[in-house]
């Protein structure tokens, strides 16, 4: 089995095993629970598991501390989680690993999230005195398991995406997204940067992680990941949970002190600051040759109109690791919020209203099926046709070449 297979295979059965266990949920310190419980190896021994090139990959050019740096987040990324360290009491997975392994370890995975909510004439309301907007699938007891509730009209499926290269794109400099939107008004479309509140830094920054854009540095979307989707307490989101609201629920079964990932006193990083780490570090996906065919479909890429949202390239800004200073970025989104119409997920978060989608990068994407937010779409063909909204002059371009053009232009995206 391949290790995605494994880490589904585990994460499906993760409420079956807790309960059948019956494994205590004793009450910790968070200090405990983080440093003593958690699997230290020798970074050079987790170095040997991952390639040197290809997906899933370190950046090239790396220091030795970095690329220790790198092993010790991969490990705690493929770390599985447990009760006694913090897990749940409602969860989605039980470790970074299981929804983020194809083609490697740091991709993506067809693997969906819930999100819910109630549309009352055009005002979305998250539902979040009922668990909303994010449901939690999985729980450590279940008596604390988790329902869309029966007031929720709007339901949406979202899949995982790959993690390939976001230290880069972390490093593009907020001015550089802002003049997207600029730019995209002189192509008559209407791209908004997501202004976020970074939780890290206190400051209004351009968010560009998550399909909304809702976070905007790595730090703070590792910590809404181990909060959202492991149960797992942290600095930056210190607050549980609660299964569908009910906090006597939240109270009769957290009994790990919040919050659960704490600062290692040696290293000054708790988990979520190692994880961010690994994604920093992590190279992005590998392209391929263009072939002849591949070329003329890159001209009819920008005669479609499809880089007007999918942008080629960026440059990040300056930064002391020299692996992240002054790069080419050939990422192809601008990172900004479209309306995309009927493909919207209906979901409204931080500055995107529900029909408003991040434009999605389109490097690696031969390895990153199925396709769209929801997976609706088994292939890169099925995908374009299904653009809408800002997408659909585009959408209408595509069906309009021959079957040899759309040919070349697909050969073309499952290139870069």
């Amino acid at each position: 089995m391949n290790t995605l297979g494994k880490f589904v295979g585990f994460s499906a059965l993760t409420l079956t095993i807790f309960a059948a266990l019956n494994l205590p949920v004793q009450a910790v310190t968070p200090t405990a629970k983080r440093i003593a419980l958690r699997h230290r190896p020798n970074p050079q021994a987790v170095l040997k598991t991952f390639p040197v090139s290809g997906f899933g990959a370190p950046l090239e050019g790396l220091s030795a501390e970095q690329i220790s740096a790198f092993a010790t987040g991969l490990d705690e990324f493929t770390n599985v989680e447990n009760p006694q360290g913090g897990l749940g009491p409602i969860f989605n997975r039980a470790s970074c690993v299981a929804c983020h392994a194809a083609p490697a370890i740091g991709g993506g995975s067809a693997i969906n999230v819930t999100r819910f909510g109630r549309t009352t004439d055009g005002h979305f309301d998250a539902l979040t005195a009922a668990g909303g907007s994010l449901l939690q699938v999985n729980a450590i007891n279940p008596g604390a398991v988790e329902l869309v509730p029966a007031a929720a009209n709007t339901v949406a499926r979202r899949q995982s995406t790959p993690l390939f290269g976001l230290g880069l794109i972390e490093a593009i400099p907020d001015d550089v997204i802002l003049a997207n939107a600029a730019r995209q008004n002189a192509l008559g479309l209407n791209g908004l940067p997501a202004m976020v509140d970074d939780v890290v830094s206190g400051k209004p920054r351009v968010g560009r992680f998550g399909w909304k854009a809702q976070q905007a540095t790595l730090l703070a979307f590792s910590g809404d990941a181990y909060l959202n989707e492991m149960g797992i307490t942290n600095r930056f989101f210190p607050l549980e949970n609660a299964p569908n609201g009910d906090t006597g629920k939240l109270a009769r079964f957290d009994r790990v002190s919040d919050p659960e990932d704490s600062v290692d006193p040696v290293t000054g990083k708790g988990d979520i600051d190692v994880v961010a780490d690994f994604m920093r570090l992590l190279a992005p996906p590998p392209s391929l040759p263009l072939s002849t065919s591949a070329r003329s479909g890159a001209s009819l890429f920008k005669q479609a109109g499809c880089s007007g949202c999918h942008q080629p390239q960026m440059q990040t800004g300056p930064s002391q690791t020299p692996a992240l200073n002054n790069v080419l970025v050939y990422l192809y989104s601008d990172l900004l919020l479209h309306d995309m119409g009927q493909l919207g997920d209906g979901i409204e978060q931080g500055m995107a209203h529900g029909n408003e989608m991040k434009t999605a990068p389109l490097w690696g994407l031969r390895a990153s099926a199925p396709y769209m937010h929801d997976g609706r779409a088994p292939g890169i063909d099925e995908a374009i046709q299904a653009h809408d909204g800002e997408a659909a002059k585009a959408r209408a371009a595509y069906l309009k070449f021959s079957n040899s053009q759309r040919k070349q232009l697909l050969e073309f995206l499952a290139s870069i």
